[in-house]
C-alpha cells in the first residue's frame, strides 16, 4: 500500500537522482518492468534499464534546475503529484523557465514506480 509519506520519500529520491544523474539512484526508483511516459501521448519507455538510459538523452546541466513536488492525491498504489520544475540560465543564474508538473504514478509493494506519466505546462511569463 502507498501512502502520502512514501510518495513524498519517492519524490525526494526522484529529485536527488535527477540532480546526481546516478544510474543506481535512478534505477532504484523504478520496478524492473516499469513503463514511463514523459508526455501523456508518447509511447511508453518500457523496462528499468531503458528508463534509466532515457534520463541521459537530454541531460540537464548541474545547478541549472530545481524541482518541488508534492502528492496531491494518494490511493492504494496510485498517486497524483503536482509541483514545479524551474530552469536557470546557468548554474546559480536567473530562472528562465518554470513548468507546472503533474505526475500520474503507480507503485509496487516495494515502493518502486511501476507506471510514470508526466504532464507539464510552461508558465507563460517564465
Amino acid at each position: 500500500m502507498t501512502d502520502t509519506a512514501s510518495v513524498r520519500e519517492w519524490l525526494r529520491r526522484y529529485v536527488e537522482a535527477w540532480k546526481a544523474y546516478d544510474r543506481e539512484l535512478i534505477g532504484d526508483l523504478f520496478s524492473e518492468g516499469a513503463s514511463c511516459r514523459y508526455y501523456p501521448y508518447a509511447d511508453a519507455i518500457s523496462g528499468r534499464e531503458a528508463i534509466v538510459e532515457s534520463w541521459f538523452e537530454d541531460r540537464d546541466a548541474e545547478g541549472t534546475f530545481e524541482a518541488d513536488y508534492e502528492p496531491y492525491a494518494v490511493e492504494v498504489d496510485r498517486a497524483v503529484v503536482t509541483g514545479t520544475s524551474s530552469y536557470r540560465e546557468g548554474a546559480g543564474g536567473e530562472i528562465k523557465r518554470v513548468y507546472f508538473n503533474c505526475f500520474l504514478l503507480r507503485f509496487d509493494d516495494e515502493g518502486r514506480c511501476v507506471e510514470f506519466t508526466e504532464w507539464y505546462q510552461k508558465r507563460p511569463d517564465a
